[in-house]
């Protein structure tokens, strides 16, 4: 795709300007480093654009703080680009009320996250969703990838989705638009190093 340019164009009725609306899929997956960092880095495009923005952090835990957390917040909260929302399932789902005692499994955990994520879909909350590490639940069998694909499939309006993490199951990757696979060919710990301040977080 030189400047950009499809190399075919489909005979779907839809001109040049109704095919560059289209919501996009993009699953981001495999073995190798910088899966959410690229799905962040869309995120910045959609904050620019000034499109609400909802993150959905499904496997990292609370403890864990990214860069990109930090500076999207940031942004979000700087009235000059889109609003963002970030939700983390180690801390405990934003929108859950329950008591401080309240134990919840890692599953449960996963299917409120997707519940909200639906919820948010149909009232087309955001723009741009960031559901990072979803392949994740989908991959331990938490979420059922066949009610995924259904939901992207018929999801209102013009929603842009990514999806981030390993083990891709097939019925997403072909329901998607954009699939990319991060593949490693060399890493710092290989050499027993361990993740470093500015590059992993």
């Amino acid at each position: 795709m030189p400047k950009g340019i499809p190399e075919t164009v489909p005979d779907d009725g839809l001109t040049t300007r109704q095919r560059r609306t289209l919501p996009i899929t993009a699953v981001h997956t495999g073995p190798g480093k910088g899966k959410s960092t690229a799905a962040f880095g869309m995120a910045l495009r959609a904050w620019n654009q000034g499109w609400p923005i909802g993150v959905f952090q499904f496997v990292k835990s609370a403890k864990w703080k990214v860069g990109e957390e930090n500076a999207l917040r940031v942004l979000g909260a700087s009235g000059e680009g889109g609003t963002v929302a970030w939700h983390k399932m180690g801390e405990g789902w934003s929108w859950v009320q329950r008591s401080t005692e309240a134990e919840i499994s890692s599953e449960e955990a996963a299917k409120e996250g997707w519940e909200q994520v639906k919820r948010d879909l149909a009232a087309e909350t955001y723009r741009f969703y960031v559901l990072d590490e979803f392949t994740y639940p989908m991959h331990w069998g938490w979420v059922d990838v066949d009610e995924v694909v259904a939901v992207l499939k018929d999801r209102p309006g013009s929603q842009h989705v990514v999806i981030t993490g390993r083990y891709a199951k097939e019925p997403l990757t072909e329901l998607a638009d954009l699939v990319t696979e991060m593949t490693k060919v060399k890493h710092p710990m290989d050499a027993g190093r361990k993740g470093q301040r500015g590059i992993e977080w």
